[in-house]
This record gives C-alpha cells, sequence and structure tokens, in this order.
C-alpha cells in the first residue's frame, strides 16, 4: 500500500495544477433548476437581458466543479491522508462560466501549522484559482483544510 501525503509532507508555497473540465449547458441547467434556479441560469432569453449575455453556470455549480476536479485529482495520484475542511474563508466569482467552457484550477498553499488541541491534525490554508480555456480567472477561494499528521508524536510546526 501506497503511504499517503500527511502534514509533514506538503511545503509552503507549492503549487498544484490539475483539471479539464468540460461545462455543458445541460449540467448548467440541470443543477441551477435544482439549486440556484434563476432565469438567467435556465434560460437563454432571460440570460441575454442580464449582464451575462447569455446562458451562463451559478457560482455555486463552478465551486461545485472546481471541487470535483479536486476530489478527481487526489483520487489519481497519490493518496492524501485529508481530513476534510472547516470551511472556506473567501470565494470570489470573477467571471461567468458559459456552458462550452473548459476550467482547470491552480492550487497554492499558503500556510499550515500543527493543531494545538490536536497534534494528529494539521490545518492548512490554501488558494484556488479557476480558469477558463482562454485563462481568464472565473473563481478564487481561499480554503482550509485538515490533514493527517504521520508521526503526532513529535513536536513540529
Amino acid at each position: 500500500m501506497v503511504d499517503p501525503i500527511h502534514y509533514e509532507d506538503i511545503e509552503v508555497g507549492s503549487v498544484t495544477c490539475y483539471g479539464n473540465y468540460a461545462v455543458t449547458r445541460e449540467e448548467v441547467i440541470e443543477f441551477a433548476s435544482k439549486y440556484d434556479p434563476q432565469p438567467f441560469h435556465l434560460s437563454d432569453e432571460a440570460a441575454a437581458q442580464t449582464y451575462f449575455g447569455r446562458l451562463s453556470a451559478s457560482g455555486w455549480h463552478t465551486a461545485a466543479m472546481a471541487m470535483r476536479m479536486l476530489v478527481d485529482n487526489m483520487q489519481a495520484g497519490r493518496p492524501t491522508a485529508s481530513l476534510g475542511s472547516p470551511g472556506i474563508d473567501e470565494i470570489r466569482w470573477r467571471k461567468p462560466v458559459y456552458p462550452g467552457d473548459r476550467l482547470r484550477v491552480e492550487n497554492q498553499l499558503l500556510s499550515k501549522r500543527r493543531s494545538t488541541s490536536r497534534p494528529d491534525m494539521g490545518l492548512t490554508r490554501s488558494k484556488s484559482t479557476i480558469y477558463n480555456q482562454d485563462d481568464e480567472v472565473v473563481m478564487t477561494l481561499i480554503a482550509n483544510g485538515l490533514i493527517r499528521v504521520r508521526h503526532p508524536e513529535v513536536a513540529g510546526d
């Protein structure tokens, strides 16, 4: 069995690039129908009357697509001793995402620290930048993560 990536293995400043997500019209409408049924996410005619100009994906859908790319990347490579996330500090939708776009992610580890109350756990903070096929930034987010410490008995940062 391959040893998963633990707290000790990750380096502040490191950048990981992944993803190649094709946004489809059907998926945009399906997601919006269930979770964000605003007219500009459901109808070409309604969207034409807005800032978007045409049918666009919900920002929450963009966040979900970014999450899918993250999980796919984690599953495709070396396993990670991830323990989930306590939340997102910031999310910004910079540019609309349209059917036909292809999305990718660049993730940079901003900081990490050991938990003071749980020595078996580390906390991370990272910035994800989501780009479309034209290398335009469509979304940014700053997220917090939890990851298992390989050797909790060893004092460390």
